[in-house]
């Protein structure tokens, strides 16, 4: 199936010079929706995982009936302030500053191997910050799964570490 022909690309949104990768017309597609989510259960069956990290917003869709299709725990990663609980933090950088993403620390067990999953990987920055929450938990990072792949991006060393689909 072509996920790529799925994906609407609208440009200069939400400012000039950004190409948005709209998922909406890929969600509202039946066949479509159920394709990534099989696909991306099926490479990362072999990982051994134990729980689905969801990074908000977007990779909470793929995240859930990830988690459900491969019968494992789902974790959300959220922005700074967001968890009622103690949380680990992990800061990151943007075009202009840095944010932060947060996890709860009672979220996985010590030792859990989890995936990390998100719509679409561009700088890596998140993404980055979610593997640090998953070291400060004192947990392992199987992988990454992400649907989308900008072009400047491709796979840098820093993912090397783990597999990425």
């Amino acid at each position: 199936m072509d996920i790529k022909s799925l994906i609407r690309n609208i440009p200069d949104f939400p400012q000039q010079g950004i190409l948005f990768r709209d998922i909406s017309t890929l969600l509202s597609n039946p066949a479509g929706l159920q394709y990534v989510i099989d696909t991306v259960a099926e490479k990362c069956a072999p990982l051994d995982i134990d729980y689905v990290i969801g990074i908000e917003s977007r990779g909470f869709i793929f995240g859930m009936p990830l988690a459900y299709k491969m019968g494992l725990g789902f974790v959300p990663v959220r922005k700074r302030g967001k968890l009622p609980a103690a949380v680990y933090k992990a800061e990151y950088a943007l075009e202009y500053g840095t944010d932060q993403v947060e996890m709860h620390q009672d979220a996985m067990p010590l030792g859990s191997r989890a995936l990390i999953v998100d719509d679409l990987i561009a700088t890596g920055g998140t993404a980055t910050a979610a593997a640090t929450l998953v070291d400060q938990a004192g947990c392992q990072l199987a992988g990454f799964a992400f649907i989308i792949e900008r072009s400047v991006f491709r796979r840098a060393e820093k993912f090397a570490r783990c597999p990425h689909y």
